[in-house]
């Protein structure tokens, strides 16, 4: 038996996202532009899957469909009526609201009454560690605030799924680490379902368990990792270090042949 034919059987029967043969294709005719050919994927309820590929294969497309935001071409795609919240790289905080404003907005947008999304929105800045900070305005935290800011706003939707598209690519590295643990803590405590998109291969061992590799334009699954390392993780630990060595191999290997 594969890996993946593994992976299916182990996932399928608790799977909050499911993707059948799913493909991607943006125009048509001579312009056509196939972003994702044939993937079929299953996440489980609380798993943390994330997805490694080289840019343009279709890892970011793959989030949209899943969110809601674009249509599949062919395939099918059930999350169960479940809801999910799509968090960017680029927090997009409104800088006219305050950081507590712009963790209210989705609830403000649902009707939710003042002083209910006032509380909730003080126990979601103390869940992310920024108890306090309400009145603050966007352009007076740190990138690594305004992520976190970021992801109180996506817990604010009440979403049995966290998309998230490279959420800490632009932050240095102590402040990464530190967001990991942080994300780590909340995934566990809040009991999410995360789909996690990531360029770094260590990044991706570090929080998953599981990582799936999507081959260059189009899109296609070719492997899936377990990771079955014990938690909490180090992201310079001798396990997560091996391991992201032998997917960055793969990972070589699939952008070589695409290159040729």
């Amino acid at each position: 038996m594969s890996i993946l034919e593994a992976t299916d059987l182990r996932t399928d029967r608790d799977a909050v996202v499911r993707l059948d043969s799913v493909s991607k294709q943006y125009g048509s005719g001579g312009n056509a532009l196939l972003a994702l050919d044939r993937v079929s994927l299953t996440v489980a309820k609380g798993e943390f899957v994330c997805l490694l590929g080289a840019s343009g294969c279709g890892k970011s497309t793959l989030l949209s469909l899943v969110a809601g935001l674009d249509q599949i071409s062919g395939g099918t795609l059930d999350i169960g009526g479940r809801h999910v919240s799509l968090m960017f790289q680029e927090a997009a905080l409104y800088p006219w609201l305050s950081v507590a404003g712009n963790v209210e907005l989705p609830m403000r947008l649902r009707g939710v009454a003042r002083a209910e999304r006032r509380r909730r929105a003080e126990e979601l800045l103390e869940t992310v560690r920024l108890s306090g900070f309400g009145h603050k305005r966007p352009h007076e935290l740190s990138g690594g605030m305004r992520q976190r800011v970021a992801l109180a706003r996506s817990l604010a939707q009440d979403a049995d799924v966290l998309l998230m598209d490279e959420p800490f690519g632009a932050l240095d590295a102590m402040t990464r680490d530190i967001l990991h643990d942080e994300l780590e803590r909340i995934w566990r405590e809040q009991d999410l379902t995360v789909l996690f998109v990531t360029h770094n291969v260590r990044e991706a061992v570090r929080l998953g368990d599981r990582v799936v590799l999507l081959s260059s334009r189009p899109g296609r699954v070719i492997e899936d990792f377990p990771i079955g390392h014990a938690r909490p993780r180090r992201i310079d630990s001798p396990e997560v270090s091996g391991q992201a060595a032998e997917i960055t191999d793969r990972l070589r290997a699939e952008v070589a042949r695409h290159a040729n």
